[in-house]
């Protein structure tokens, strides 16, 4: 870029470098750390320990208890694709953050209200739900706030820390996997603190004073990721990634009878001159060649847009689609999770929680898996991966997709192992009155945390990497979009299983009915989905065999400041922003 242009002199050019280049990095990418950290510390003691809140004080029974959290979940984790959204197309990620955040905070205080004021809650009814009139308003209006505004902001803060790393140089690359790493690093450390401390005081202390320290910790975070400001490289928004793909799904359909060029160098393309500081232009494929029939210009037509799209919109396009069996290659794992997060805690409900002196709360259990995951992120970042690097060649040790393959395994495993653990707890109740230590969830908790430390921060990367730039907060909330499809997979399995087996039980009572887990067949729920995740591991290996990783060719560094238009520093670092 010819910088006299913009700034009047060559002097000027080289404040302008020099000013970028102290911007971004991992001093920039630290509020994004902190805040994840503050933010997590409420948000996954709410995830875990809700559906006792549920049941406990809004009297819902087992069933509706563990749907009513799985549901939250699922649109807790469907909301971050209208972050990404907004964060790639009306405002830039820090203040997507800033506007989601503040309405989780809203969620919050609704909870806080709620909670503490003891005739804004229900009486014990005897009926189906004990929610009605205004206490239901309140209710559920404090919930789905809370889950706008959480989801909302996991589907810009990744892309927002990652932004601080140039994709385009090697060096930076190896920075950008290891900062997918330390994100889930702080992630578990903020959760390890919400699901010991926050649980402890909601479920033995009092639910409201638990709400009020999430509420405090997510208002810390919110603060800090603003106050990194200054620091921070953005990427300016553009036009609708969304929009983009539409009209390359409208002009085939248009162009349908069209014949596509052999050569595809007689396809639409912007030159480069013609291009804005949004774009990369990426060089086509031969996959999907129903798509090109959008770059094709039929005869008398001007090259506009709904007429034509250019090689590198239906490229953007392709990538996507082939992202897509990736992303539900990985559902049934989360349907797993939804599992740990309510029935297992119900599980511990039944279970001998005390510890020496001291009464575990059961929704603290995930503290286990989180300190494993705690644990074995630095191992994985300064053994596993120089280890495997040497062996593979690959600067991440192993492949983004290979990293989601391990974890679609074990996940698998923890689901097995989970029924062999409700066998042993009902036999010991049932036939020998005794109950066993709410440790012996450990296992199955443990052996996910470490599927979940490989499949997560394989997604955000893959997602991430593998995204054209105008579209990178939409795609890394692709990882959330499949959390929340799992949730509602999980909903809708419970309902299913039920009516399934409900017909052809010689009680005529379905698996999971009840309100005695005693009773229930939970063991064959868990073992199901073991089943199923070992079948959908061999459909996830045809997929990740199939898909072709995008290289694209770069035109001008996607990366600005916010009040400058000059390119991010390429590959030259302040040491205050060297961190390795």
């Amino acid at each position: 870029m010819d910088y006299s242009k913009d700034e009047g002199s060559l002097k000027d050019a080289d404040y302008q470098v020099v000013k970028l280049q102290r911007k971004g990095g991992y001093r920039a990418a630290s509020f994004v750390f902190v805040m994840m950290l503050l933010d997590n510390v409420g948000f996954v003691a709410n995830m875990v320990s809700l559906v006792l809140y549920f049941g406990s004080v809004m009297h819902f029974n087992i069933a509706e208890s563990a749907t009513t959290t799985t549901n939250l979940l699922g649109t807790v984790f469907l909301i971050p694709i209208l972050g990404g959204f907004i964060s790639d197309t009306y405002l830039n990620r820090l203040n997507t953050c800033v506007l989601f955040g503040f309405i989780e905070l809203l969620g919050y205080v609704l909870l806080v209200i709620q909670s503490h004021d003891k005739k804004l809650l229900p009486s014990p009814c005897g009926e189906t739900s004990c929610v009605h009139g205004t206490k239901a308003l309140l209710f559920y209006a404090s919930i789905y706030l809370f889950a706008v505004g959480a989801g909302g902001i996991r589907g810009c803060v990744p892309a927002l820390g990652a932004d601080q790393f140039d994709n385009n140089d090697p060096k930076q690359r190896k920075k950008l996997a290891s900062f997918f790493n330390w994100f889930l690093f702080f992630v578990t450390i903020g959760a390890s603190i919400g699901v010991t401390v926050v649980v402890y005081v909601s479920t033995e202390i009092t639910w409201y004073k638990g709400f009020i320290i999430s509420l405090a910790c997510s208002s810390g975070g919110l603060l800090i990721i603003a106050m990194g400001k200054p620091f921070y490289c953005y990427r300016v928004s553009g036009d609708s990634p969304l929009l983009s793909v539409l009209q390359v799904l409208l002009v085939t359909v248009k162009n349908l009878r069209i014949k596509v060029p052999e050569n595809s160098d007689e396809l639409h393309e912007i030159q480069s001159d013609e291009s804005n500081l949004m774009k990369n232009r990426i060089p086509h494929t031969d996959q999907f060649r129903i798509l090109d029939k959008a770059a094709v210009l039929r005869e008398g037509k001007e090259p506009k847009e709904w007429e034509v799209c250019t090689v590198t919109q239906v490229e953007e396009t392709k990538i996507l689609t082939r992202m897509m069996p990736i992303l539900f290659s990985t559902i049934i794992m989360n349907t797993c999770l939804a599992q740990l997060q309510t029935f297992s805690i119900q599980q511990g409900v039944r279970m001998n929680t005390h510890f020496r002196r001291y009464n575990i709360p059961p929704a603290s259990i995930p503290v286990i898996p989180l300190v494993f995951m705690t644990a074995l992120i630095p191992v994985y970042e300064f053994a596993f991966v120089p280890l495997f690097r040497k062996i593979t060649g690959h600067p991440n040790g192993i492949t983004e997709l290979q990293r989601v393959g391990v974890g679609l395994v074990l996940s698998a495993i923890s689901m097995a192992i989970a029924g062999v653990i409700e066998v042993k707890r009902k036999d010991e109740f049932n036939n020998h009155n005794h109950v066993i230590s709410l440790f012996w969830l450990s296992f199955q908790y443990a052996i996910f945390g470490i599927a979940d430390m490989f499949t997560l921060v394989g997604l955000l990367e893959f997602f991430y990497r593998e995204a054209p730039g105008g579209m990178r907060s939409l795609s890394t909330s692709f990882s959330f979009l499949s959390l929340s499809i799992g949730y509602f997979l999980s909903t809708a399995f419970v309902e299913l299983i039920n009516s399934v087996t409900r017909r052809v039980t010689e009680s005529k009572i379905g698996w999971l009915e009840g309100d005695d887990l005693n009773q229930i067949h939970l063991e064959l729920f868990y073992w199901f989905l073991a089943v199923l995740s070992m079948i959908n591991f061999v459909i996830y290996l045809l997929c990740a065999k199939w898909y072709k990783y995008q290289i694209a060719v770069p035109l001008e560094s996607e990366l600005v400041s916010k009040n400058d238009a000059a390119p991010r520093n390429d590959g030259t670092e302040d040491p205050a922003n060297s961190v390795s």
